[in-house]
C-alpha cells in the first residue's frame, strides 16, 4: 500500500497526517506555532522555530504511522496565506522574521493609500472602463481597497525599513514570498508559489492570471524578488533525504482555504463551504469565471492544474476562534466545548448583542475602524447570555456574507459544508442551518486542508484515478437540518444585532 504525507502549516499550529488509499489517517503529529509580539501591532513568527516544528511533525507523523518510508508516494503542502518574509537566495539568510497576516505595522500606510488621490483615481478610472467594456476585471478595480491582511503594504514596509533589503532585491540577491514559497525553497531550493497562494497576496491579477504590473510598479517592488507562479499540483521537486530517510516527491502546494474547498469535495460550480477556524472563511466554487464583487468578496484562484482553472469567491470574518480563545482567557469558559452547552442553557441572549470586531468588520460592512463590544447588558444578564450572544454573532457574520454572496451571484445553493475547530460547536452549526435555510454538513474529520492536499497529491501519484473516488471517500458525521420557524423567530434578534453593529462602526 502507498501512503500520502499531508502537511498543513497554519497560523496557530503545524499539523501532519499520513493517509492511506482510503483517506484514513494512520499517523499524525501537531505542534503549536509561537506567535511573537515584539511591538504593539506586530505579529511575527521565527523562521528557525517554524522550520524545526515542520521537520518535527513530518518525522513524528511518519514514525507514528509505523509504515515503511519506502511506501510514501508523495507529499502535499497546505499553508496559511499572506504571511510573508524575505531571504537571500544565495545564502538563505533572512532579512526579517515572518510578518504574519495578522500584523498591523503597515496600518497607517493602508489608511493613507486607501484615501490617496492615486487609488481614488484608479477606482474612478476602473469604473469608467467597466461602463464601457463591462469587463469584470474593471468592476473589481472600481472597488479596490488595500487591507492589512494582504501582503502588499507589509512587504512595502519591509522594503522601506529593513536595511539592505531593497538594494539586494534590485541586485537579484533578495527574494520575497509567502510561507508556502519559503517552505518549497527550504525543501527544493526553488523560488516558486502556486496560483492559489499568489491570488490572495494583493499583488496578483486573477483575471489575467499573472502578477499585477500596476501593483508591482506602484509600490516599487523589484520584479526580481517575485516568485515564479506555478500550477497547484504537479512536480514541485523532492524533499531532501535527511527528513524521511528517502527523497519524497512533492506533488501539491496550495493555500489553506483552497485546500479546504477541494478537501470538502466542492468540485462543482456553486459548491459552498465555510471554515470556522481562527477566522471564518466562506468560499464558493465559481467555476471558470473570477467573481467581481461590489461588497468586498474576493475573486481568488481555487486551483490550477494543467488546463483546468477553478476560481472561488471568498468572504471572511477575521474573528471566530479568536472569540472562543478570548472567552477562555477571561475565564468565561474553561474549554471550547462549553460554548455550545452554555448557549443552549438559556432560551435567548436576554437582549444582549455582541459585535465581533477585534480586527474590524470585513465584507460586506468593510469597516476596519469598528470596535468590539457588548450592547444591552443589564442586571439580569448572566454568563450564559453573554456566551450565547458571542456564538450568535459568529453566525450573524456568516449570514451577512451569505446574503451578499446570494445577491451578487444570483445562484441557488443547496448545502453548506463546514470544517475548522469551531465547527465542533453544535449550537453554531444548528443556528447557521436555521438562518440560511440550508442543511449544514459536518464531516467526521474536520481537517479539510489536510484532505485537500492529500487528495490532489494522491491524484497526481495515481493513488486515486478520478474525483468520483474522492467523493465516495467523504464521510459526513452530522447534518444539521434547517428549522424554518426558528428563522422567523430570529428576525427581530438579527435586526437588533444590525443596530448594534451600526453603533460600533467608525469607532477608532
Amino acid at each position: 500500500m502507498k501512503y500520502i504525507v499531508a502537511l498543513d502549516v497554519g497560523t496557530t499550529t503545524v499539523k501532519c497526517h499520513v493517509l492511506n488509499d482510503k483517506a484514513v489517517s494512520v499517523g499524525s503529529a501537531v505542534k503549536k506555532v509561537e506567535l511573537l509580539y515584539p511591538k504593539p501591532g506586530y505579529v511575527e513568527i521565527d523562521q528557525d522555530d517554524l522550520w524545526d516544528s515542520i521537520v518535527t511533525v513530518l518525522k513524528e507523523a511518519v514514525n507514528a504511522s509505523n509504515i515503511d518510508v519506502k511506501s510514501i508516494a508523495c507529499l502535499g503542502i497546505s499553508t496559511q496565506r499572506n504571511s510573508c518574509l524575505s531571504w537571500n537566495i544565495e545564502t538563505g539568510k533572512y532579512y526579517h522574521k515572518i510578518i504574519t497576516w495578522k500584523d498591523l505595522r503597515a496600518d497607517s500606510m493602508v489608511k493613507k493609500w486607501n484615501s490617496s488621490l492615486v487609488l481614488k483615481s484608479l477606482r474612478t478610472l476602473s469604473y469608467f472602463l467597466y461602463t464601457i467594456s463591462r469587463r469584470k476585471k474593471f468592476l473589481a478595480g472600481s472597488m479596490f481597497k488595500l487591507m492589512n491582511s494582504q501582503m502588499t503594504l507589509r512587504f512595502n514596509w519591509a522594503l522601506q525599513n529593513i536595511p539592505g533589503l531593497k538594494e539586494d532585491g534590485l541586485n537579484g540577491k533578495a527574494v520575497f514570498g509567502g510561507i508556502d514559497c519559503w517552505i518549497l525553497y527550504k525543501l527544493t531550493g526553488k523560488h516558486i508559489t502556486d496560483y492559489s497562494c499568489a491570488s490572495a497576496s494583493g499583488l496578483f491579477d486573477p483575471f489575467s492570471m499573472s502578477w499585477a504590473p500596476w501593483a508591482i510598479n506602484l509600490f516599487k517592488i523589484p520584479w526580481m524578488m517575485m516568485p515564479k507562479v506555478v500550477d497547484t499540483a504537479g512536480d514541485f521537486g523532492c524533499t531532501p533525504e535527511d527528513i524521511f530517510g528517502i527523497s519524497v516527491p512533492i506533488m501539491c502546494s496550495m493555500a489553506d482555504q483552497s485546500a479546504s474547498l477541494f478537501g470538502s469535495g466542492c468540485f462543482q460550480r456553486g459548491d459552498l463551504k465555510v471554515t470556522l477556524g481562527t477566522g471564518t472563511f466562506l468560499d464558493v466554487n465559481t467555476g471558470k469565471e473570477a467573481h467581481a464583487s461590489i461588497s468586498g468578496l474576493y475573486p481568488l484562484v481555487g486551483w490550477k492544474i494543467d488546463s483546468e482553472l477553478v476560481y472561488m469567491a471568498e468572504g471572511l470574518s477575521n474573528d471566530t476562534g479568536t472569540l472562543v480563545e478570548w472567552a477562555k482567557a477571561l475565564e468565561m469558559i474553561n474549554d471550547p466545548s462549553e460554548m455550545s452547552l452554555l448557549s443552549n442553557s438559556v432560551k435567548n441572549s436576554d437582549g444582549v448583542y455582541f459585535v465581533p470586531a477585534f480586527s474590524g468588520l470585513q465584507a460586506p460592512i468593510n469597516d476596519h475602524t469598528a470596535a468590539t463590544g457588548f450592547l444591552g447588558v443589564k442586571p439580569t444578564t448572566r454568563k450564559a447570555h453573554m456566551i450565547r450572544s458571542i456564538s450568535e454573532s459568529i453566525v450573524f457574520r456568516i449570514l451577512l456574507l451569505y446574503n451578499a454572496l446570494q445577491k451578487e451571484t444570483r445562484q441557488k445553493y443547496f448545502s453548506i459544508r463546514v470544517d475548522g475547530g469551531v465547527s465542533k460547536d453544535d449550537f453554531v452549526l444548528q443556528l447557521l442551518a436555521d438562518l440560511t435555510g440550508l442543511p449544514v454538513e459536518r464531516p467526521s474529520n474536520t481537517e479539510m486542508s489536510i484532505f485537500g492536499v492529500a487528495f490532489l497529491s494522491g491524484l497526481q501519484c495515481g493513488i486515486w484515478k478520478n474525483r468520483d473516488e474522492l467523493i465516495n471517500l467523504r464521510n459526513v458525521d452530522t447534518v444539521f437540518k434547517p428549522n424554518k420557524n426558528r428563522m422567523l423567530e430570529y428576525q427581530s434578534t438579527i435586526n437588533q444585532w444590525n443596530r448594534a453593529v451600526d453603533r460600533f462602526q467608525n469607532w477608532y
